[in-house]
């Protein structure tokens, strides 16, 4: 652990990469000081930045890039564009997605880093904040850079989806991997974050990489260990928000735990796969990774048995599927749980009406051409003889339920798949209320 922040005003970074996460720091970058570019291979999404939009939705961040563009501190590039060197600190942040065998697909890493290679004579440090599995970090800077002579950081990223500018700004811990010879190297990384009052951890390489990856695997651990809980709660007839309240008073647990539908978006599930596939491919067998993956792809589904059991011939049912992004804040279906359940519904028959505030354009992309979308929560309702809560924006938590209940076809079956609803209210707006 190094006490301190070293104070490098004004450095240069080049942000590598402008997905969710590259954006995010590249707009916090700027806004910290720093005289910071974006490249990206992506042109629509690099001429879409240039004019300051956000090509997804993240709370709060179009506003930062464009104060930004209007500072004079980010401007964005595309790669093949970009002729002078690289100075200051390289910052990776291109996605690693799941390859076919469930490990980290490396090739836009590997890209990002030839890239540099080409155009690094004046860099000072390499540093990778895309999630790589452990000790790719040592064998890029023992095999790929050291020919170069260019240092190596690994600064892993811990940001959500929906809150990602609040968690830059106001992080938990700072976690910094470097070799102990590279001193620099942690000086440089330390210096951009600069201003930020958090935690600094310093170890190698190595086991940055892995605090990343143990860090999803216990939250994901956490979502399938409360889902496991609520099943049975529900056939020992428990209250899951008693038991989840009695445990969060032990501080051991490491707070609240909320039961629903499961995990979903960018990270958890290719991570947990990752670390499962890491532990085939050196001969350990995490048997309670594996559990926690199954436990998920089951609770996803556990609406559809409601479903079918309620109505069993599910043609011709009218089925309003409300929230399509994985979680609220965003517009990422990636993992969503309202994908599988809608392509579950369609292929029984349904007839499914979709809303989410956000993800609409995004859904549109993955789901059945049959799927019907709807403006607005009380909208995708109409004649519906049942709704799935599966995503708990705001906008559908506080529909007009009222109004719902008036223009839904019996028997009115709400599930409830965030357990977001208040049953004893549902039940006297004369809904048949199933939760988890």
């Amino acid at each position: 652990m190094v006490d301190g922040t070293e104070t490098i005003n004004n450095m240069e970074i080049t942000v590598i990469g402008l997905g969710l996460v590259g954006t995010v720091a590249a707009a916090n970058l700027a806004r910290a000081g720093h005289n910071v570019i974006g490249i990206d291979v992506d042109q629509g999404r690099v001429d879409q930045l240039k004019s300051g939009v956000v090509p997804f939705y993240e709370p709060d961040l179009e506003q930062l890039v464009q104060a930004g563009i209007g500072a004079g501190g980010i401007r964005f590039q595309h790669a093949n564009a970009f002729e002078s060197p690289v100075g200051g600190v390289a910052l990776i942040t291109v996605g690693t997605p799941q390859a076919p065998d469930g490990s980290a697909d490396l090739s836009q890493v590997e890209s990002a880093l030839s890239w540099v290679k080409s155009r690094g004579r004046s860099c000072n440090v390499v540093v990778m904040k895309s999630t790589v599995p452990p000790g790719t970090g040592q064998r890029i800077a023992d095999r790929c850079l050291a020919a170069t002579g260019l240092p190596y950081a690994a600064n892993p990223e811990f940001l959500r989806e929906g809150k990602a500018v609040s968690d830059w700004q106001h992080p938990d811990r700072i976690i910094i991997g470097a070799n102990a010879s590279d001193d620099g190297a942690v000086t440089m990384v330390k210096a951009m974050h600069q201003g930020i009052d958090a935690p600094n951890m310093i170890t190698d390489i190595t086991s940055a990489e892995m605090i990343k990856y143990a860090s999803n695997a216990f939250l994901a651990t956490r979502v399938s260990f409360i889902n496991e809980i609520a099943l049975l709660c529900d056939r020992v007839g428990a209250s899951i928000h008693n038991v989840s309240d009695g445990l969060t008073l032990d501080p051991r647990t490491g707070g609240k735990m909320y039961a629903g539908l499961g995990y979903g978006g960018s990270c958890f599930p290719k991570d947990v796969q990752a670390l499962d596939r890491i532990g085939l491919d050196i001969g350990v067998n995490l048997e309670l990774l594996r559990a926690v993956i199954s436990v998920n792809n089951r609770q996803r589904l556990l609406p559809l048995c409601a479903v079918r059991e309620e109505f069993g011939n599910l043609t011709g049912v009218g089925v309003a599927v409300l929230g399509l992004a994985f979680k609220p804040g965003t517009d990422d279906v990636r993992e969503a749980p309202a994908e599988d359940l809608i392509n579950a519904l369609v292929a029984d028959g349904a007839i499914v009406t979709a809303y989410d505030p956000q993800a609409t354009d995004n859904a549109r992309k993955v789901l059945p051409r049959g799927v019907r979308f709807a403006p607005t929560a009380e909208g995708a309702t109409v004649q519906a003889q049942a709704v799935i809560l599966s995503t708990e924006w705001e906008e559908c938590v506080e529909a007009d339920w009222c109004e719902i209940s008036k223009q839904m076809s019996p028997p009115r079956l709400v599930f409830d798949g965030r357990n977001a609803l208040d049953p004893v209210h549902m039940q006297s707006l004369g809904f048949r209320y199933v939760g988890i």
